[in-house]
């Protein structure tokens, strides 16, 4: 007989997790409130819950017999998942101390404080508080809510006027009430992401990444378009700062799980920013279980249906430099509009180097306004691999001649594409 698992959420990245438990012989059930959400075309069974009604999803898994829960990729939905996960004594990878510390914007500031870890600088607003721009940091600011993900309510002031006017709506996209004001780090900054393994209460760094983010959208949020592993800045960052992050996690207790964290680097200071405890947008499981084997994804699923997470050679298989090759994710983003055409997707997909596309959008649809400046605006996620980053820019290239994404003028659709790496930061010994 089947087990059957609930996943909590419906996004096209959660799509693909729930695909990966179909292959697995998993009967799998959707929550999510929106009918038309993504994920649920793949699932064997879905309702339309919203995800913050613990009662009515622990109601559903009581009366499906089910075996697990699980969240897809949704940093909200990490704390209703331990409140349902706890309510139906299931396994569940979070605690209430890792829910605080990575996610809320407000919680995470607190740890790094508190283990010496470099954040941004910044204030927190309230409803209650007076608007008025911080004394000790200067424009332009970047405000955002503390409990969302996504680039959703982000955004970038540069003058003490739009500043007032972009807080008061920023309240709108909290939860919490609450606001973060930080220092805008800008296109002179390098910005990077490390990926985290937790097996058995053992933190293994499982990837480092450089991430390039377009910021031809205005004062929105600057959303990536591709990202480069491992990161240039690699053995710096296990020299300085990996020391202190092994510190907080086992301050946090955290036992299993996957974690992402994201890091500005100026002048080789680092400064932590956009924790997020669960599976990723970017994915970099994708490129892990291409090289080194693992599928965290996998894993996570046999730990919501068995409490056991991973092989026990998960360490021989773990490699943060991935075994000598490059591996880079191609992020294609589009302007706001209906997409008319979309040439040379079968072409992409078969290229050599290709091992994997996260596909969001597809003729016909229509990318809205409110999506620009967030990660709803991304068409397609495209992962390759290859042995020299001379090799992955090749690739790139290709990618970019095949593809054509037009509007119903004819008008290209593309924002900016990534353009190459440079060659002598990704030769390494």
């Amino acid at each position: 007989m089947k087990k059957k698992l609930i996943i909590l959420g419906g996004n096209p990245e959660t799509g693909v997790l729930v695909d990966v438990a179909n292959s697995m012989g998993i009967h799998t059930i959707v929550i999510d409130p929106n009918p038309d959400a993504p994920a649920k075309k793949y699932a064997a069974e879905t309702y339309d819950i919203d995800g913050f009604d613990i009662d009515g999803i622990v109601n559903v898994a009581r009366e499906n017999n089910v075996d697990g829960v699980l969240v897809g990729v949704a940093d909200i939905l990490v704390k209703p998942y331990q409140e349902i996960c706890e309510k139906l004594n299931m396994p569940c990878y979070a605690n209430k101390k890792t829910i605080e510390a990575f996610c809320s914007k407000d919680g995470y500031k607190k740890y790094c404080r508190e283990y010496n870890v470099q954040d941004i600088p910044g204030i927190y607003l309230t409803k209650d508080s007076e608007i008025k721009a911080p004394e000790n940091i200067s424009l332009p600011l970047m405000v955002k809510p503390v409990d969302s993900g996504g680039g959703v309510g982000m955004k970038i002031c540069r003058d003490e006027e739009d500043y007032i006017a972009t807080v008061k709506n920023v309240f709108k996209f909290s939860k919490k009430g609450v606001v973060l004001v930080e220092k805008y780090m800008d296109a002179a900054v390098d910005d990077i992401a490390v990926y985290y393994t937790f097996k058995d209460g053992v933190p293994y760094l499982s990837a480092t990444y450089d991430r390039y983010l377009t910021r031809l959208q205005g004062d929105s949020s600057p959303i990536a378009i591709g990202t480069v592993y491992p990161s240039t800045y690699t053995d710096l960052f296990v020299k300085e700062i990996h020391p202190k992050l092994c510190e907080m996690f086992k301050g946090l207790d955290i036992q299993t799980g996957v974690l992402n964290v994201q890091f500005f680097v100026e002048n080789n200071v680092f400064y932590s920013y956009d924790p997020g405890f669960r599976l990723q947008g970017e994915a970099p499981h994708i490129h892990l279980a291409h090289i080194n084997g693992f599928d965290h994804r996998k894993m996570l699923i046999n730990y919501a249906l068995t409490g056991v997470f991973g092989e026990d050679n998960f360490s021989e298989q773990n490699d943060y430099m991935l075994r000598g090759k490059i591996a880079c994710s191609i992020w294609v983003l589009l302007k706001s509009g209906k997409i008319e055409t979309i040439e040379g997707l079968e072409e992409m997909k078969s290229h050599k180097n290709v091992h994997f596309v996260v596909e969001r959008f597809k003729a016909g649809d229509t990318v809205k306004e409110e999506f620009v400046g967030t990660e709803r605006q991304v068409l397609y996620r495209i992962y390759t691999a290859a042995d020299s980053i001379f090799e992955i820019n090749q690739t790139i290239e290709d990618i970019k001649s095949s593809l054509k994404i037009t509007d119903p003028n004819g008008n290209d659709m593309v924002i900016e594409w990534l353009k190459p790496w440079n060659t002598d930061d990704y030769i390494f010994d």
